[in-house]
C-alpha cells in the first residue's frame, strides 16, 4: 500500500513586500482563495495515474489535481486544507511578508491563534486525516493527496506513528512530494 502527499503548484499570489497587518489579512484571505500560476514536471504528468485521488477543498490543490492530468477526484474535503496563518486584525507599522509569515507560525506553534485554527486543532486534524487516508488504503492500493506543505507534513508524521515507512524525499517545494508505505 502507498501513501502519496503532494504539495499543489506554486500559487498566484505572491507573498512579497512590505505590509501592515490590515493588509497582511487581505493578503491571507487572497492566498487561501488563489489558484496555481505553473505546471508540474513531465515526469509527474503520468506517474500516479492509477492512484486514488483526494485533493483539499482550495482551488490550489484542485488546480493542481487537474493540470496534473487526473480524470476524476475521488474525493475532496477541507480535512486536507492548509493550516489557516493566525495574524492581527490591525497594527500600524509595515514589515516584510516573510516577516510576517515566519513570525506569525513560530507564535502559532507556541499557541497564537487569532483568526484561525490552534496548533493542537492542526494536529488533532491532521490526525484525523491520516485516519480517513489508512482508511481508504484498505480499499485502494495506492493513493495521492494532492494538498499543502505543512498539513501534509503533519499527516505523514500521523502516518509513520501508525507504522507506516516514508520514503526519503525532499518535498517543500512545489511539486514535490513524499511518499508513505506499508506492508
Amino acid at each position: 500500500m502507498e501513501i502519496v502527499l503532494l504539495r499543489h503548484g506554486k500559487p498566484e499570489i505572491e507573498l512579497k513586500g512590505n505590509v501592515n497587518a490590515t493588509e497582511f489579512k487581505q493578503l491571507v484571505i487572497k492566498y487561501e482563495q488563489s489558484g496555481i500560476q505553473d505546471f508540474p514536471p513531465n515526469n509527474l504528468k503520468n506517474r500516479f495515474k492509477f492512484h486514488y485521488v483526494v485533493c483539499s477543498n482550495l482551488e490550489r490543490s484542485l488546480q493542481s489535481a487537474k493540470v496534473l492530468g487526473f480524470k476524476q477526484i475521488h474525493s475532496t474535503e477541507s480535512l486536507f486544507a492548509e493550516t489557516s496563518i493566525p495574524h492581527f486584525d490591525q497594527t500600524l507599522f509595515k514589515v516584510p511578508v516573510m516577516f510576517w509569515l515566519i513570525g506569525l507560525r513560530i507564535m502559532w506553534i507556541f499557541g497564537f491563534n487569532k483568526n484561525g485554527e490552534s496548533f493542537s486543532q492542526a494536529k488533532h486534524r491532521s490526525k484525523q486525516a491520516a485516519e480517513k487516508l489508512m482508511l481508504l488504503s484498505q480499499e485502494n492500493e495506492k493513493i495521492i493527496v494532492v494538498g499543502h506543505g505543512l498539513i501534509n507534513m503533519l499527516i505523514g508524521r500521523q502516518l509513520q506513528i501508525n507504522g507506516w515507512n516514508r520514503k526519503r524525499t525532499k518535498a517543500k517545494k512545489y511539486w514535490k512530494f513524499i511518499s508513505y508505505t506499508i506492508n
